[in-house]
């Protein structure tokens, strides 16, 4: 039996997946890393630590699955998006990277919008926003010019990884498109968008395709590992083009519905397709394919704060009990899920949460199901903005945390007015990994007909026409409520440092 590795490379851990030819998971493994946040709005990382990582995760994987290290055909990588890795001539690491939830970069992203106006969306097909890698790059050569000067190339996570393990230095389109750098329909980095702001294109590493072989593992990393130099390594993608191969988003009208920390839904797209910046326009791990992507930024992670604030004895199991104890609209109690400021369809991030009809009758169980409401209306904005540009959606395929509860996928498939799937065996952006290293390893002649080997679906979630007239009912109060309430928040944020 022959064997890929998908290496998920995350925000707090790396994660190996061993999987076979008939797509079954023969082995995982995972090592995490902390964050650095030495100032507000500051997150980084050490890069040597995902190399670490990594290295430990796949040798360990290898061993206890007790497979013969020969059989490894190959290995492919998903990555945390938009983080920035400098590396100088002699392809030093010269700082911490700066990773996609860092936001000290608004500064960079309002020169941006000023300096290319509309010209950012129609080449990069989104906006300035602070998580992306050319408002990084901006701030270090602003405030790090010594540093700057010394800078090479950039590389975003999984490349920088990648290049350790084959000493190769290249990027796919999936990533290089979350850099606002790249001329995302022409699969080029843009002379414009470099020009403007002084950027050498030499900086930006070479293009390549998710499937394409870079090389084969340097002899001291087959040393560390154990597994032979001759293993074939291939480019992989960004975390969402993997996880949305990893859940067979591989053709037109195929969307996935993530709900983990943030929260995604994403829409196979065709080429040139425009949202006007109210969506995330990228290309696919699939070659010459894009997606369409709106975010929710706290979707999950509004969950576990409800959770450890209000109820931190009590379990997500029996927590989400309460999912069945209340009727939908949880008894007139709604919820927005702004913790963290909003991505879509609000790109704004002073906005923050609130719960709106509050009675002395509502229970813990009304306001978990608020949460929960309040997380899956705010999911439905970006489906109503794609369904807008033209895309039919009648069924979606749910992962993460929002698709282990069956409660919670009904939900979702009431609010959504469209079917909802749930996968068999769910392993998110480190499978559209591995199957990026099956595809590439000639296993199989295209990525869809790896999904149907790899991929089942176990259960559909119908929509109930009686829920989901309610539903729609609240969905347009709970809409309101961002304007009704964004001038109250922004004059509670001179407050909030005192």
């Amino acid at each position: 039996m022959n064997y890929v590795i998908g290496i998920d490379l995350g925000t707090s851990a790396v994660k190996a997946l061993l999987i076979d030819r008939k797509g079954r998971v023969c082995g995982e493994a995972s090592e995490a890393y902390p964050l650095i946040q030495e100032k507000s709005g500051y997150n980084e990382q050490n890069p040597e630590l995902w190399v670490q990582g990594t290295l430990t995760a796949m040798r360990t994987v290898v061993r206890e699955a007790g497979v013969k290290p020969e059989d490894i055909d190959g290995i492919s990588f998903s990555g945390q998006m938009h983080g920035l890795v400098l590396l100088d001539q002699k392809r030093s690491v010269l700082r911490n990277a700066i990773l996609w939830n860092d936001t000290r970069t608004t500064q960079q992203c309002r020169e941006i919008e000023e300096k290319l106006g509309e010209q950012l969306v129609s080449i990069a097909g989104n906006r300035a926003l602070e998580g992306f890698t050319l408002p990084k790059l901006l701030w270090v050569k602003r405030y790090e010019p010594e540093l700057f000067a010394k800078a090479d190339v950039f590389m975003l996570p999984k490349d920088y990884v990648r290049y350790r393990l084959t000493g190769h230095i290249a990027t796919d389109y999936s990533d290089a498109a979350g850099t606002l750098l790249l001329d995302v329909s022409g699969k080029a980095w843009s002379e414009t968008i470099a020009g403007v702001f002084g950027l050498a294109l030499t900086l930006c590493p070479p293009l390549v395709e998710s499937h394409t072989s870079v090389g084969t593992l340097l002899p001291a990393i087959a040393s560390e590992t154990g597994l032979p130099e001759t293993v074939q390594v291939f480019a992989g993608g960004a975390d969402n083009a993997c996880g949305a191969i990893g859940a067979g988003i591989l053709s037109e009208g195929e969307t996935l519905c993530s709900i983990g920390t943030s929260g995604v839904i994403l829409s196979y797209a065709g080429a040139g397709a425009h949202y006007g910046g109210k969506l995330h326009y990228f290309n696919h791990g699939k070659e010459n394919a894009f997606y369409a992507m709106g975010v929710t930024l706290a979707a999950g992670y509004s969950l576990t704060w409800f959770k450890e604030t209000f109820a931190p004895g009590v379990s997500f199991e029996v927590l989400l009990q309460g999912l069945e104890e209340t009727l939908p609209g949880a008894n007139g109690l709604l919820f927005t899920p702004y913790l963290v400021g909003e991505r879509t369809p609000h790109a704004d991030a002073h906005i923050r949460a609130s719960f709106v009809g509050m009675d002395a009758s509502h229970r813990l169980p009304h306001f978990t199901r608020a949460v929960v409401e309040g997380i899956t209306f705010s999911l439905k904005e970006s489906l109503d903005i794609l369904r807008g540009a033209g895309h039919r959606i009648d069924s979606l395929v749910s992962i993460g945390g929002g698709a282990k509860n069956d409660t919670w996928l009904q939900i979702q498939a009431d609010v959504f007015g469209a079917d909802i799937h749930r996968l068999e065996s769910e392993q998110g952006p480190a499978l559209g990994a591995a199957m990026l290293a099956a595809y590439g390893s000639g296993w199989f002649d295209s990525l869809a007909e790896c999904a149907s080997v790899f991929l089942t679906r176990s259960r559909t979630f119908h929509p109930r026409q009686q829920q989901a007239k309610r539903y729609a009912g609240l969905y347009e109060i709970y809409k309101r409520i961002y304007e009704d309430t964004k001038q109250l928040n922004e004059q509670l944020s001179a407050f909030r440092s005192l």
